[in-house]
């Protein structure tokens, strides 16, 4: 059984890599655009707000990127279904990338408050030991 698993482990540790990876790269990214002038300020903002608020209204911080973004993706998968593979995908890529950047960014605001959480703590600590044991999957190929 686990010789049949092999393979779906290697592919989900590699889309876990994968999404982890992005991650990284786009922080830096995001930083730099959000550290522009105007950018600034809303980061600013965002951040005193998210600062007001109690932890479990923190978390609802991150419906914003997946409610708002969701028509994107739907729309990409409509065109895929209907044969237009470059739009469909091109869309699907580029809101995967916003929605990964905000997030991030979203994150990193609210991670002190988040932590806060038992199960979020938990839950996070989680994520770290799935990304390594990805890592151990992964680093040998």
């Amino acid at each position: 059984m686990r010789r049949i698993l092999r393979p779906f482990l290697f592919l989900a540790a590699l889309l876990f890599l994968l999404e982890a990876w992005l991650w990284d790269r786009l922080s830096p990214i995001v930083g730099w655009v959000v550290g522009l002038v105007f950018w600034k300020k809303l980061r600013d903002a965002v951040a005193a707000g998210i600062e007001r608020l109690p932890p479990y209204a923190t978390l609802l911080v991150f419906a914003v990127p997946v409610v708002s973004l969701l028509p994107f993706k739907l729309a990409a998968f409509w065109l895929l279904a209907h044969g237009h593979l470059i739009l469909g995908g091109g869309i699907f890529f580029l809101a995967k990338v916003v929605g990964l950047a905000i997030t991030a960014f979203l994150f990193e605001t609210c991670k002190p408050k988040l932590l806060q959480i038992d199960w979020f703590e938990r839950l996070y600590a989680a994520c770290l030991r799935a990304k390594a044991w990805a890592h151990r999957l992964i680093d040998p190929y």
